[in-house]
């Protein structure tokens, strides 16, 4: 279960009190498998949450996704039917259990409806995806969906151990986006306590050909979030327009290697 800590619990009580003066948590669009290698095949199970990984809250409201889908095989299946919805902490959630019947990878993904965020000033599009391998086959993991905002992986993103290198490539409209900021989390189950907020999210930046590189330091699941404005600004509730943050995620398990 994840703790939302006492200090908090008090600072969230703060920030809707003052708003923007205190600093805005950085949001991540999970989309976690059960697994991301099965080695004999089976079903899947997906969950989707808006929340704040490493301080394990608080999880934001999420209707229902614009798209969800898996690509496989070079072929798109529509999973917006077959979404159940799976509140967590009061907020809404979502869920979807697949078969995978043949060898290769599955690209789990999800375009959110836009997200207003107050205290920023801005909406709020996490463009998510993640892998899972059917028969650990090693094949089909760098296919892209095509989604406005993108990370190619460089390395294979299953089967990876804690301590690995992950290497990608952050894509706008199919090119490379030149000096992109990525925030990077992992989902703390509460047996991390971060020493102050400088380490609750990491944040590093693509080089002039939009390829990044994270070291994972602890097994578990990772989210590589490149943040890129959009080029189309969005109406907020009050009327006026407002920037429009495209997130491009990808999600990584980092497995710690068992000794003998």
């Amino acid at each position: 279960m994840r703790v939302l800590g006492v200090s908090r619990k008090i600072g969230l009580a703060v920030g809707l009190m003052l708003g923007a003066s205190v600093p805005a948590w950085a949001h991540f669009q999970e989309i976690i498998p059960s697994a991301d290698v099965l080695p004999e095949g089976g079903s899947v199970t997906v969950d989707l949450v808006f929340t704040h990984p490493v301080e394990g809250g608080p999880v934001m409201e999420m209707v229902a996704p614009a798209k969800m889908g898996v690509l496989s095989g070079g072929m798109v299946t529509d999973l917006l039917p077959e979404l159940q919805e799976k509140p967590v902490d009061g907020k809404s959630a979502w869920t979807v259990t697949r078969d995978l019947v043949e060898p290769g990878a599955s690209i789990f993904y999800v375009e959110p409806q836009p997200y207003w965020e107050p205290s920023e000033g801005k909406y709020i599009v996490h463009y998510s995806k993640v892998v899972v391998d059917s028969y650990a086959s090693g094949e089909g993991w760098d296919e892209m969906v095509g989604l406005p905002v993108e990370i190619q992986p460089l390395v294979r993103p299953t089967g990876v151990w804690t301590g690995n290198a992950f290497r990608g490539v952050v894509l706008k409209d199919g090119e490379p986006a030149p000096f992109a900021e990525i925030e990077v989390e992992f989902i703390n189950d509460g047996s991390v306590t971060p020493p102050n907020d400088a380490f609750i999210t990491q944040v590093i930046k693509a080089d002039a050909n939009g390829t990044f590189s994270y070291t994972m330091p602890r097994a578990g699941w990772w989210g590589f979030a490149a943040l890129l404005e959009g080029d189309t600004p969005m109406q907020s509730p009050e009327g006026a327009d407002v920037p429009v943050e495209q997130g491009a995620l990808i999600w990584v398990k980092a497995t710690d290697m068992a000794g003998d």
